[in-house]
């Protein structure tokens, strides 16, 4: 092993959990990675229990590639790989990358990096370097809407997907429908507008809201922000599509 291979190997990081046969997260079956902390607060989240940075299991690059092994050839037999996401992913940018790096040197699969796109091309620029794809989460346009659904605001995620778009990084966006809360027909038809303008999107991906990580709210103690919010049906999904118009 070269010292820069054993560097990566011994890159440490916190996680929150492991999928071994995820199927939404990219192309193919993939291994995912979800990583813990981050800066977001969404409203929606299904994932509350990875926002805190300190928490999550302490854990380096060498123990999750051992995790991958047994399943590389159905990774790479299904056209699929590894996503790591979240929490949000770029807030660890160095062990992702070195992840990443060994991933395509030991097993040659396909990198996905799920993000909300909440970091800087200076924090993320080594990671995306080794990123074959990125999933990149677009919230909400309006300035005002995306504070009050994620308490961050979105310029830094907007000047994000400008770098991406400039830098020839290959895309899928989604973008999370919620009754009442994202489904404006003047942010919808923004949003398709920005969509637009970026450069490397192959796949736009509109994702119905669901309800499925709300008994994490309440194992927290944590108030819901959306209760009685309900999934959107297949008629506002349509609506929404053609608004968008990507």
């Amino acid at each position: 092993m070269t010292n820069r291979e054993i560097a990566d190997g011994s890159v440490q990081g916190r996680i929150h959990s492991i999928e071994t046969f995820g199927t939404v997260d990219g192309p193919g079956i993939r291994f995912v990675l979800f990583m813990q902390g981050c800066a977001l607060r969404c409203q929606y989240c299904h994932n509350p229990d990875s926002w805190e940075r300190q928490d999550g299991k302490l854990t380096d690059v060498e123990q999750v590639l051992a995790e991958i092994e047994p399943y590389v050839d159905y990774y790479k037999g299904s056209g699929g790989g590894i996503t790591v996401t979240g929490g949000e992913p770029t807030l660890q940018a160095g062990f992702v990358a070195a992840l990443f790096r060994e991933c395509k040197r030991r097993f040659g699969l396909h990198t996905a990096l799920d993000s909300s796109g909440f970091s800087t091309p200076d924090n993320a620029r080594e990671l995306l370097a080794a990123t074959d794809l990125v999933l990149l989460d677009l919230k909400q346009l309006d300035p005002e809407r995306h504070i009050a659904l994620t308490t961050q605001p979105n310029e830094r995620i907007l000047a994000f997907a400008k770098y991406l778009s400039d830098n020839g990084h290959q895309m899928w966006v989604r973008h999370v429908l919620i009754p009442g809360v994202t489904d404006r027909q003047e942010d919808l038809v923004r949003l398709g507008e920005f969509i637009r303008s970026l450069q490397g999107v192959l796949k736009f991906e509109l994702l119905p809201y669901h309800r499925m990580g709300v008994y994490k709210w309440q194992e927290l103690g944590l108030s819901y922000p959306l209760e009685g919010v309900k999934t959107p049906t297949d008629m506002e999904v349509s609506r929404a599509k053609r608004l968008i118009n990507v």
